[in-house]
């Protein structure tokens, strides 16, 4: 895959990114809560996109991956203006945003911040808003007490790298980017994708970000027995034609 290029942002983080050329609207592909570029759709999506001569950027978060920063350190309003940063400096003209679990809060953020940039989005299994309503909501009074002695509270996690470390500043600071307590406006084609079996995000989410936001063409479509990864055969597939359908529909405004 070769090595990956860095970009310092304003706020003087170092996030590692890999860029490919080719024609717009380019694709950016926005990973999850403690995951990196590296991972299967991001790199299938990366294959598909260079095959089809599109501009494609995947990049990691600060405290995540390649990038630079401790994990703990970071927050959803840190790793909104990582993204904001690299779809600024580095993609030129609107931009399809490809948004997985958290990465699906953090690209309603960028849609919010920077809707002009904005070609179309697709979200796979997107958990805006999880830092308030899943966390914090999902604390016993306990862990609430930990987090407000210690600053941080560790939770297990499903996945092969330790507990998650949930610090005070991430629950609060999320507190300063919800989506699905104000207008959420989204004025281009918009594939939310989930799946029945996900035990990280439920249904519900989707549903309800799917009532709550607004816009012109949004398409909610559920995938029975798909779990949070998204990531065998079929689900990749999805994807892609997602990404597909939008470029499509987007061009056809």
């Amino acid at each position: 895959m070769g090595a990956p290029s860095f970009l310092t942002t304003p706020q003087g983080r170092r996030i590692a990114c890999h860029q490919t050329a080719g024609d717009g609207p380019g694709v950016v592909f926005l990973g999850g809560f403690k995951s990196d570029m590296q991972g299967t759709k991001a790199v299938h999506l990366e294959d598909w996109a260079r095959a089809q001569g599109r501009a494609f950027l995947r990049f990691d978060y600060s405290g995540h991956g390649d990038s630079d920063g401790a994990f703990e350190d970071g927050c959803i309003g840190d790793w909104a203006a990582d993204a904001l940063a690299v779809v600024n400096a580095l993609t030129d003209g609107p931009q399809v945003l490809v948004g997985s679990s958290m990465g699906g809060w953090i690209s309603l953020l960028v849609c919010r911040a920077m809707p002009d940039r904005v070609a179309g989005l697709v979200t796979i299994a997107a958990a805006p808003d999880f830092t308030e309503d899943s966390m914090w909501a999902g604390f016993d009074p306990a862990q609430r007490e930990s987090l407000e002695r210690d600053g941080r509270v560790e939770l297990p996690s499903a996945y092969d790298d330790g507990p998650y470390v949930i610090t005070r500043r991430l629950i609060e600071d999320g507190r300063n980017h919800l989506v699905l307590r104000d207008p959420l406006e989204l004025p281009f084609p918009v594939r939310f994708l989930q799946g029945t079996a996900d035990a990280d995000v439920d249904m519900s989410v989707a549903l309800r970000l799917l009532d709550h936001a607004q816009g012109p063409d949004m398409r909610l479509v559920l995938v029975d027995g798909a779990d949070h990864r998204f990531s065998d055969a079929a689900c990749l597939d999805l994807i892609t034609r997602s990404v597909v359908e939008v470029i499509a529909a987007g061009t056809a405004r």
